[in-house]
């Protein structure tokens, strides 16, 4: 049985202490404003306390509040104990606090999945002195855990250029089916996205990246006209759009004022 503290106790925080509870750890938990807090988890009235004794402390607050709550948690952390963080700061961040750890093992814990969805379950890439515990602890569970090579901040390194794709992907399928249902033409456009997302992935990319560039001159041209369907015709936004039409301008060669004239 390992003491466990979990800080911040949303949807994320709920979610991971409730699966340690129910795996026999003992779960200590603290929030200053969630409202709710899982069953067999004991709530404590600051994260300083909450931390008195852990043998592994799980950071899933919002990124802005990571220096604040390592300065009050790691001084009364016991030697030898593991600080995760997984919150989604910065690879420099994550590298400054793994310096400011101290006797206890850092671990910097990136995220790679949908916690709504997939629970305990959600994969992680973890990197830091305190890697193998994060680990030990969350792999029965039944998350994947990967351990990435270096030192605290190469695991938030990876999803944030994960991040690049997928939260981009995200806001272009957005867009794409709001212009798709603004012009009666949704089912179709989700069948075009569908069967552009399905088959050879490395394909794919290879595809994309020899053809983006080697014709960026005409789909810039395109892009914009595409962007001035939307906006004018569709009247649906488009910035995901208007974004692809500078990149293509920029990878053409094009003067800077044909770039500024997408603004």
């Amino acid at each position: 049985m390992t003491a466990c503290t979990v800080i911040g106790l949303g949807e994320a925080g709920a979610t991971y202490a409730a699966a340690l509870v129910a795996a026999g750890h003992t779960v200590t938990g603290f929030d200053p404003v969630a409202p709710a807090t899982p069953v067999g988890v004991i709530r404590a009235n600051t994260a300083g306390e909450a931390c008195v004794g852990a043998d592994i402390v799980l950071v899933l607050t919002g990124a802005a509040a990571a220096r604040s709550v390592a300065a009050e948690c790691l001084p009364v952390l016991p030697a030898g104990s593991t600080y995760a963080d997984f919150t989604s700061s910065s690879p420099s961040v994550m590298s400054e606090l793994g310096q400011s750890a101290g006797h206890a093992l850092f671990a910097d814990v990136a995220i790679l999945g949908p916690i709504p969805t997939q629970g305990a379950k959600t994969p992680l890439m973890v990197s830091g002195p305190g890697s193998q515990t994060v680990a030990g602890l969350l792999a029965p569970l039944g998350a994947d855990v990967e351990i990435a090579d270096g030192e605290p901040g190469a695991a938030m390194a990876h999803k944030l250029l994960r991040s690049v794709f997928m939260k981009g992907l995200a806001s272009v399928v957005v867009e794409a089916v709001t212009a798709g249902q603004a012009a009666g033409l949704e089912d179709w456009i989700r069948g075009q996205i569908a069967r552009q997302l399905a088959g050879d992935g490395q394909a794919v990319i290879d595809r994309l990246l020899t053809g983006t560039a080697k014709h960026a001159s005409r789909r810039s041209k395109e892009m914009q006209d595409t962007a001035a369907y939307l906006t004018a015709d569709l009247k649906v936004p488009a910035e995901m759009t208007t974004a692809s039409a500078s990149a293509l301008v920029r990878m053409a060669g094009q003067p800077v004022e044909a770039a500024a004239a997408l603004r």
